[in-house]
C-alpha cells in the first residue's frame, strides 16, 4: 500500500508540474473515475453509460486529459478506474512498449478519421505542394497513411508493416503532396493555414467539425474502434463487470442511436452489428 501512495503521489507531482489537473481515482468502490480525450467520448460516458451506473449505485467522475498518453500512464498509475479514449491498435502497441498492465473490456462505437479541407472541395483540386496534416504518434500515423493509400493519394512500400509505417515508407506521391506530421489534437485548428487535414473524430467533433463534412471518411477496422480499459487487477470487480453490462443495455443503445446526438454517425463494433442481424 506504501508504494501504490508513493506511485500516486509521484505520478501528482509529475501532473501537476505539467500544469495538468490531478485526476486521482476514489478508494470508494462506488466511485469510478473515467479517464477521456477531448471529444464526443467524455461526453459519452457522461450521456450513455454513467446514468446507468449510477443506478446501480455507483458515482461517476470524468478526467479530462490533453493528449493520448496520459490516460494510459493515470490508469496504469491508479489515478483513475477506466478511460475511454483509444483504439485497440494504439492500446496494444502503448501498453506492449510501456509494459502497463492494462485490459480492454468492450469496444464501443467510434468516428472515424477523415479527410477535411476549407480550400478544396474534392480530392481532384490537390496539387504538387499542398501541405496535408496528420497525427504524428506512431499508430495514428500509419493509420492515416494507410487512409491516404486507400484515397489512391499514395503507396506504401510494399515491405513495410502497413500498421507501423511512417512517411519514409511512402513509396509513391503522384500528385507530390506535403506531409506534415503534428500532434493529433492540434490538427483541427491547422486547417486554415493548410490545403487538408486527417483528424481523428473525436478531435474532429470536438472542434466542431461535423462527421458528415469530411470529403472523405475512412472505414474502420476493428482494431480502430475504441474501447474501455481498466487494469488488468480490476478486469474482473464488479464495477469492470457493470460497464460492460451497461455497454451492453437498451438504455445506452437508446443514446447511441439517437438521430438528434452525435452517435449515431459513430461505426458500430462487430458486437452490435451482431446483435442486430439477430
Amino acid at each position: 500500500m506504501g508504494r501504490r501512495l508513493s506511485l500516486r503521489a509521484t505520478f501528482g507531482a509529475l501532473l501537476l508540474a505539467c500544469g495538468l489537473p490531478f485526476a486521482h481515482a476514489s478508494s470508494d468502490p462506488h466511485t469510478i473515475v473515467f479517464g477521456v480525450a477531448p471529444g464526443p467520448y467524455g461526453d459519452m460516458v457522461k450521456q450513455a453509460i454513467a446514468p446507468s451506473l449510477k443506478e446501480k449505485g455507483y458515482k461517476v467522475v470524468v478526467r479530462e486529459f490533453s493528449d493520448y498518453v496520459q490516460p494510459n500512464m493515470a490508469l496504469a498509475n491508479g489515478s483513475i478506474d477506466a478511460n475511454l479514449f483509444q483504439h485497440s491498435l494504439y492500446f496494444d502497441k502503448f501498453t506492449a512498449d510501456k509494459g502497463l498492465k492494462l485490459t480492454k473490456l468492450i469496444t464501443v462505437p467510434t468516428a472515424g478519421m477523415g479527410f477535411y479541407s476549407r480550400k478544396i472541395k474534392s480530392l481532384d483540386e490537390l496539387k504538387k505542394g499542398d501541405i496535408v496534416t496528420l497525427s504524428n504518434d506512431p499508430t495514428n500515423l500509419a493509420r492515416g497513411l494507410r487512409f491516404l493509400q486507400s484515397l489512391d493519394l499514395i503507396t506504401i512500400k510494399a515491405n513495410i508493416d502497413p500498421t507501423k509505417a511512417s512517411e519514409r515508407d511512402i513509396a509513391s506521391n503522384p500528385k507530390g503532396l506535403v506531409f506534415k506530421p503534428l500532434e493529433a489534437a492540434q490538427l483541427p485548428r491547422t486547417l486554415d493555414g493548410v490545403t487538408a487535414s486527417l483528424v481523428n473524430g473525436n478531435f474532429a467533433i470536438a472542434a466542431g467539425l461535423k462527421l458528415s463534412s469530411a470529403l472523405k471518411q475512412e472505414h474502420l477496422d476493428e482494431n480502430l474502434k475504441n474501447i474501455v480499459a481498466v487494469r488488468t487487477e480490476d478486469a474482473d470487480k464488479p464495477f469492470a463487470k457493470d460497464i460492460v453490462e451497461v455497454v451492453k443495455s437498451p438504455a445506452y443503445r437508446a443514446v447511441i442511436d439517437d438521430p438528434n446526438n452525435v452517435y449515431a454517425a459513430f461505426q458500430k463494433p462487430d458486437w452490435m452489428q451482431d446483435a442486430d442481424k439477430k
